[in-house]
């Protein structure tokens, strides 16, 4: 199980223009295509039946939109820590993710400031590419992390 304190907490103080976020990789398989469609309860047959994707026009099936919101969240998280905050999320589903296909999170640190509050703001460039297609999910976002001694 993680805890609080199983996990270490990211604080603004620490955290530089360029920093790279430790990103991580996630293998398609077709196992994950299961998961992906039973827990969305996106039913839509573009998401799991290789025919009717192929009628449509596409190379194979492909993951939908919210697991690639969720992958792209779990770095935003990982990175936050538990008493960090996702204050913002923006992306674009430009490239299909398929079985087969690993996926490649990674993000840099692009501006480190206080809002008007005080609070300590970290912007984000963030990504998501796959094997076959490059980048296939370009991001932005804002998280909010706690200052030492908060």
């Amino acid at each position: 199980m993680v805890t609080k304190a199983s996990v270490q907490q990211r604080y603004w103080e620490d955290v530089r223009e360029g920093d790279e976020l430790p990103g991580y990789d996630l293998f398609l398989s077709e196992t994950k295509v299961a998961e992906q469609v039973s827990g969305s309860q996106d039913f839509y047959a573009v998401h799991h039946d290789r025919d009717f994707a192929r009628a449509g026009g596409h190379k194979d099936i492909f993951f939908n939109t919210g697991f690639t919101r969720a992958a792209l969240s779990r770095l935003l998280t990982d990175f936050a820590g538990v008493d960090g905050w996702v204050r913002r999320l923006s992306y674009e589903m430009r490239k299909m993710n398929r079985p087969g296909d690993t996926l490649r999170l990674r993000g840099n640190v692009t501006r480190v400031y206080r809002d008007s509050g005080g609070a300590g703001l970290v912007d984000i460039d963030l990504w998501v590419d796959n094997d076959h297609e490059g980048i296939a999910t370009p991001a932005t976002a804002t998280v909010e992390l706690p200052a030492r001694g908060s």
